[in-house]
């Protein structure tokens, strides 16, 4: 099980550890299905014996103790069935629960990364591993050692009738590799044309107000159509492949056992078969458990193949995103913001946006950073924070690079107020407090600084009413003041404000220059992109952006004065940066 670390969250292990831990119970689980495939011989001794022994005889008790046997062999053997499926149960249980927080972890940092990784589709692929490993494919696999003992077996009775089933046990593998050659492909394109499919069907929902508002939905509607046409076709051609290849399969075995009937009664006629009648029969009934489980991983093969595709998806999504190193907690921030000529461009991604952008800010001070549209002030946002890494150069916090920091360690120190302001479907409280254990008198008090306590107070149930999916109960001002009080929460000692006033009116901006000067006493360090000038009242320095370089920086009011002069004179920036 994985060990809890210091924060008593589950630590979870890479996939090669879960498998090499799972090894023993798989191992047990094989054991069970052995032990229970042999058994399989006991009707077959039963017959064996009947048909000699007690007609022979005529024996009342050699019957009933045969009968006894038999019997209890059978409820031996479903015992271990019974088993080997818990074992497995568990096993895949155990599996979700190892792999599953740090599948979620990865679909999270992929999404950062841009890896194509933030859909639920990995989740999707966890659960189809996770339900393979109680396929009837898995207990045919487990099971084909015991089928070479019956072969042998087969072989010992008569090298015919050995030669006879090692003869369809090949026809079966050649037609398993057939199979796999002709449904492979199209399911895995299938496979990848559902997971589009979803993810526009997903798209689609998410911005289902700007679709419906600007008439998209028929265009959408048939780019979904052709996907999932496309997925239904694919699946349709595997799925006529495989039903062909599993007919065959099942015809053959069926064929192979007359024919292995017909071949000892051959050997009874010419009086080489020993046990005579009987044997023919038991011979007829071997040859069909040789070749059962390989008919059965014949017609089992699309959930191989689809198991195998999952596998593939995650195993390539967690080496693209390793988990995060241990690291030395490191002390409390102070906030001193240290961003060293930094080049940022959107994570895969060569184009730069940001190009050697340098400052410095005391703890207590607070930054405007203005700029046209696509100066990118967004980018410089998510770089302080930590969200996107830096080609050159770095961000530091008091010192440490905020990028590596831990986010779990120093999420509790920084307040970020994205541009898309999005909230997480629960209570009031629970999204201020950013989900965590909710201390309800600093979640007044982050309301209070935004002037938003008032308006919670006057909801249905106060600080516990649900917001709804993406807080749709709330209006977009009062989720922007909402989400300004999350940043707020538990007096960060850096602040990051993306266009925080673009959905507030004039009560709401004088709330934020509250909220700011409140805070710069306690030496909370600001940092505000913005297009408004009420802001710039609280600022001490201004940055300049345009084209992803910095035109000025410095005293706000001095840039101001650059500004207002038509220039941003050189010692601006290059005097006050230190």
């Amino acid at each position: 099980m994985p060990q809890p670390d210091a924060a008593g969250q589950p630590t979870p292990p890479e996939w090669p550890q879960v498998l090499q831990d799972l090894w023993p119970a798989v191992r047990r689980a094989w054991f069970f299905a052995v032990v229970a495939s042999l058994l399989l011989l006991a009707p077959t001794f039963y017959m064996f014996e009947v048909y000699g022994r007690v007609v022979n005889s005529r024996s009342h008790m050699t019957l009933a103790m045969l009968t006894l046997a038999v019997v209890l062999a059978y409820a031996v053997m479903e015992t271990l069935e019974w088993a080997r499926n818990e074992v497995m149960r568990e096993a895949a249980t155990w599996f979700d629960r190892c792999l599953a927080p740090r599948v979620v972890d990865a679909i999270h940092e992929g999404n950062l990364r841009r890896l194509g990784a933030g859909t639920v589709q990995p989740m999707v692929d966890l659960r189809v591993v996770r339900d393979f490993f109680n396929q009837p494919a898995v207990a045919a696999a487990m099971e084909a050692p015991v089928a070479l003992v019956f072969l042998l077996i087969l072989f010992i009775v008569h090298p015919w009738l050995g030669w006879a089933a090692l003869v369809g046990a090949l026809i079966q593998v050649a037609l398993a590799w057939s199979n796999e050659r002709m449904t492979q492909p199209p399911l895995s394109a299938a496979n990848r044309a559902a997971i589009a499919a979803q993810q526009t069907a997903d798209g689609m929902l998410r911005n289902a107000e700007v679709v419906e508002a600007m008439g998209m939905l028929r265009s959408i509607h048939a780019r979904w159509w052709k996907q999932q046409q496309t997925f239904l076709d694919l699946q349709a051609l595997a799925s006529n492949r495989a039903g062909a290849f599993a007919a065959l399969t099942k015809w053959i075995q069926t064929v192979w056992g007359s024919l292995l009937l017909g071949l000892g009664a051959w050997l009874v006629l010419e009086n080489t078969l020993p046990g005579g009648g009987a044997m023919m029969i038991v011979a007829s009934v071997l040859g069909g458990r040789v070749l059962a489980p390989l008919v059965q991983l014949v017609t089992q093969w699309r959930s191989v193949i689809q198991a195998r595709d999952a596998w593939g998806r995650l195993t390539k999504l967690l080496a693209q995103v390793p988990p995060a190193s241990d690291a030395l907690p490191l002390p409390a921030p102070r906030g001193h913001v240290s961003v060293e000529g930094i080049v940022v461009a959107p994570p895969g991604t060569p184009t730069t946006i940001l190009r050697s952008v340098a400052f410095a800010l005391q703890p207590g001070e607070a930054l405007a950073v203005v700029g046209p549209s696509g100066a990118g002030k967004t980018t410089l946002a998510r770089a302080l924070v930590g969200l996107w890494p830096s080609m050159a150069g770095k961000v530091r916090l008091d010192g440490a690079d905020v990028y590596t920091w831990r986010k779990d360690e120093l999420g509790p120190h920084i307040g970020y107020l994205p541009q898309g302001v999005e909230l997480l479907e629960g209570t009031v409280a629970e999204n201020i407090a950013r989900f965590g254990e909710v201390d309800m008198r600093r979640v007044r008090e982050a309301a209070a600084l935004v002037g938003l306590d008032a308006l919670i107070e006057s909801l249905p149930q106060g600080y516990d009413t649900w917001v709804g999916p993406e807080g749709a109960v709330l209006s977009g001002g009062q989720r922007q003041r909402v989400a300004l009080a999350r940043a707020l929460y538990g007096d960060p000692v850096l602040v990051v404000l993306d266009e925080p006033n673009a959905s507030l009116d004039e009560a709401g901006d004088a709330a934020l220059v509250h909220a700011i000067r409140t805070l710069k006493a306690r030496g909370t360090t600001f940092v505000v992109m913005t297009h408004r000038t009420s802001v710039l009242t609280v600022v001490d320095k201004m940055l300049v952006l345009v084209e992803g370089a910095v035109k000025a920086f410095g005293p706000r009011d001095d840039v101001l004065a650059a500004l207002r002069a038509g220039h941003a004179p050189a010692h601006v920036s290059a005097t006050r940066t230190a």
